[in-house]
């Protein structure tokens, strides 16, 4: 008797608050609710490759935090990307020998690293914590990082995702980057799962690789063609994965690059598996062993020495989980030859898939020694290696994906204020490294055929096979000893002139009405402690730069989340009608 008294008032209760599920979910933007896809996350947002991304930092003091750069101090900011503002990020210059590198060329084109979780341990974009801004130096192609990477995830091992952003500083232009996932937690468990292992990013304590290492590093008196057996940092056998004995400080390079919390057990564990992998002893257990074979395939297709097996060693992460280890590929903008710059490119060209160590020997690289240390094994490299080619060249995937990129940043690049090279070098090193690579395709099907040596000792026996390369030159494609800065050579500011037009507009005029905002606006922004509206920090006034298609992702409203709300709200709002039906029936009946 009870129920049917109040049935009409517990009815009405439901459907509104249905009714005000519903309003929410259609107008979650316009209330500044962030709606969050778990399911797709950041991946499918800034790492969406088919349109170029817009970045904007607004700072106080920009001028100031690019002075200081070099101490690599982080500096508070907020970060709007692709019109959505965070609030209170961190950022800093990010680099080893990059860092005085840019000192050189004199435009303050640092690279960043952006870190959502450092003043808010809960803080990110999409679940992305650690963002890396890549400044594209001495890669006249813009496309060396970018290849790689995409090549690496097409064939199947782990690599960070990225894409190309446009960024402006304080709305002012700053040039085209290369945004790339952070290889640290979000990385780990977007790839592994919650229950990811231990990750290490192994480094010379002299050299490179970790915040503030390199510093000193004399850029211009390195002979960077010089082959040196062990590399010109042999002592540290660690960053080698060498096994020395089972004493933590041996292997200080590793453990203290550790990107994540280590245990004494974690560290007898990575000791213990170095210690097999050295005497190729259980090897199924002891290395990943497809995911091994895939990142040697195309790592070893483009020509990194700037790398593990370079003469550097370094810019590689390890992965180890329950004793079993993994690389995770990490900087190649020196890839394709650009570390050491050779004048014969038919060497690179050919450069010898089962010999494919710079600077040292394979032995000393215990992480790829155990490929060539049976025949089982070295026949399932080449196994991976043909189908590899087959699946990125023979297919065209690598033809079509390096034109519709070239074409995408074309615009952005002949905008770009800051770049390290002219836009007439920029094309030149897209159609050599397009050239390049293909006949890399070319002769590693002839090295796997037996046509062509696939050692440096047949090699050098034997070259009359060898496909001819010697139409190009690695220099065009940016190199490391390319220090010559034709991009903008001496600004200080980094900022363009006011007759240089931006990638969106053919005069002055349109420029500067579509990335300048006053400094009233700048300051009411940085002193307010309300949340921002999306479209006040937007440097494109609400609008993204138009992907192939002409589709604006920024003003896709209803995300995969959004549409989510407005369906749980729907079954809210039909079960409170049929609630209310079915006990009105019932009333209905008691009452015959």
């Amino acid at each position: 008797m009870s129920t049917s008294k109040y049935i009409d008032k517990i009815c009405c209760a439901v459907l509104a608050v249905a009714l005000i599920l519903t309003v929410l979910c259609m107008n979650a933007g316009s209330l500044g609710i962030q709606t969050v896809n778990a399911a797709v996350g950041y991946a499918s947002r800034l790492f969406n490759t088919s349109t170029v991304h817009t970045i904007d930092i607004v700072m106080d003091d920009w001028d100031s935090f690019i002075e200081q750069c070099s101490d690599e101090e982080y500096a508070d900011c907020t970060v709007t990307i692709d019109g959505e503002a965070y609030r209170h990020t961190a950022i800093r210059a990010k680099g080893n020998t990059s860092l005085t590198s840019v000192e050189a060329y004199g435009n303050n084109r640092y690279s960043f690293k952006i870190e959502f979780d450092h003043y808010d341990d809960g803080g990110s974009y999409y679940g992305l914590d650690k963002l890396c801004l890549n400044n594209i130096i001495q890669d006249n192609t813009y496309m060396k990082d970018f290849l790689t990477y995409q090549l690496m995830r097409e064939f199947g091992a782990d690599a960070p995702l990225c894409s190309y952003s446009y960024i402006t500083v304080n709305g002012d232009d700053w040039g085209l980057y290369l945004a790339v996932e952070g290889v640290e937690e979000s990385f780990l468990q977007r790839s592994y799962g919650s229950d990811y292992g231990q990750l290490y990013k192994p480094d010379s304590m002299d050299m490179g690789g970790g915040r503030g290492n390199g510093r000193d590093f004399d850029i211009e008196n390195f002979d960077f063609g010089e082959k040196r057996q062990n590399g010109p940092f042999a002592s540290a056998n660690d960053v080698s994965l060498i096994y020395t004995d089972d004493e933590f400080d041996s292997y200080a390079n590793i453990f203290e690059s550790a990107k994540t919390n280590l245990s004494d057990a974690d560290k007898a564990r990575l000791i213990e598996s170095l210690k097999k992998l050295n005497n190729a002893e259980d090897i199924e257990n002891v290395v990943n062993l497809d995911e091994v074979i895939r990142y040697f395939v195309v790592h070893n297709f483009v020509l990194n020495f700037d790398s593990y097996t370079g003469n550097m060693i370094h810019n590689y992460y390890l992965y180890e989980n329950d004793g079993q280890l993994s690389m995770i590929p990490w900087d190649y903008n020196l890839a394709f030859g650009g570390f050491e710059s050779r004048s014969d490119t038919t060497n690179l060209v050919n450069y010898p898939i089962d010999t494919p160590v710079s600077g040292g020997t394979i032995d000393s690289r215990p992480m790829l020694a155990w490929i060539f240390s049976s025949d089982e094994y070295t026949d399932l490299y080449h196994q991976y290696f043909a189908e590899f080619i087959t699946q990125c060249f023979d297919s065209g995937y690598f033809t079509d994906l390096m034109d519709s990129m070239s074409s995408m940043i074309a615009p952005y690049v002949e905008s770009d204020p800051t770049k390290f090279c002219k836009y007439e070098e920029f094309e030149k090193g897209v159609s050599t490294l397009k050239e390049f690579c293909l006949l890399r395709a070319e002769s590693v099907n002839g090295q796997l055929g037996g046509t062509i040596p696939s050692t440096s000792e047949e090699q050098t026996q034997d070259s009359s096979t060898l496909v001819d390369a010697s139409a190009l030159s690695v220099s065009d494609m940016g190199s490391m000893g390319n220090m010559r800065g034709g991009g903008m050579p001496g600004r200080q500011e980094g900022f363009p002139d006011s007759d240089n037009a931006g990638p969106f507009g053919d005069r002055p005029g349109d420029r500067a009405g579509r990335f300048t905002r006053t400094d009233r606006q700048h300051e009411e922004r940085m002193m307010s402690n309300e949340p921002m509206a999306v479209e006040a920090l937007n440097p494109f006034n609400g609008l993204s730069p138009p992907d192939m298609q002409g589709h604006n992702p920024a003003n896709n409203h209803f995300t995969g989340a959004s549409f989510l709300l407005l369906g749980i709200s729907i079954i809210i709002l039909l079960l409170g009608i049929a609630t209310a039906l079915l006990f009105r029936r019932r009333h209905h009946i008691g009452h015959i």
